[in-house]
């Protein structure tokens, strides 16, 4: 069985390491709805700016600790002598401006809520309730931000939400399925 994972066709940059396999093939590309989850990539999205990525897979186990598997609610109350703890916790990424941003997301979260808007249909508007299926053939065609991630970051800054420009944004609708951008060569392309 081992073997058959390792033999299947992914995108480029998943064979850089091992912790991507499992991401790749489960996780990114794949429409997500669950408001919770959208919160949680989209703070981990942010997280990762001017980062990698290995680095954010590699600490997301101290993240779903540290914030309370990213629990708006509870994010939402956390006061500056929390935000100190966090900083001293090496088990996520030490940085105050991305620590606040996670608070004051996760109360522009729930103000949403507030007024009855679902974060999954507050997102998905942006590709109209379905995913946009792209068709790269290499890694370097695919673009660090595009017209609709401009829109998502725009909208998210309307409504508050901080840390989410259009590269971000990108990223972000990468991972949770809103594109669809794994290359034509890879198992994971929808081929329906």
């Amino acid at each position: 069985m081992e073997n058959k994972i390792k033999e299947l066709r992914r995108c480029d940059w998943a064979n850089q390491y091992e912790i991507f396999i499992p991401y790749h093939d489960e996780e990114w590309g794949t429409p997500l709805h669950d408001d919770l989850k959208l919160f949680e990539m989209l703070c981990l999205e942010f997280m990762q700016a001017g980062l990698s990525w290995r680095l954010i897979l590699e600490k997301r186990q101290g993240f779903n600790k540290a914030f309370h598997n990213f629990n708006p609610d509870k994010i939402s109350k956390f006061n500056e002598k929390k935000v100190e703890q966090l900083l001293q916790n090496k088990d996520i990424i030490r940085n105050r401006a991305k620590i606040n941003a996670a608070i004051n997301n996760a109360k522009q979260y729930l103000t949403l809520k507030e007024q009855g808007i679902k974060f999954s249909d507050f997102l998905w508007q942006v590709v109209d309730g379905k995913p946009i299926i792209n068709q790269w053939k290499k890694q370097q065609a695919i673009p660090a931000q595009t017209r609709k991630s401009a829109q998502l970051s725009k909208l998210l800054k309307q409504h508050q939400f901080k840390f989410i420009g259009p590269t971000t944004a990108y990223a972000f609708m990468q991972a949770v399925g809103m594109v669809n951008d794994h290359l034509i060569s890879c198992f994971r392309y929808p081929r329906d």
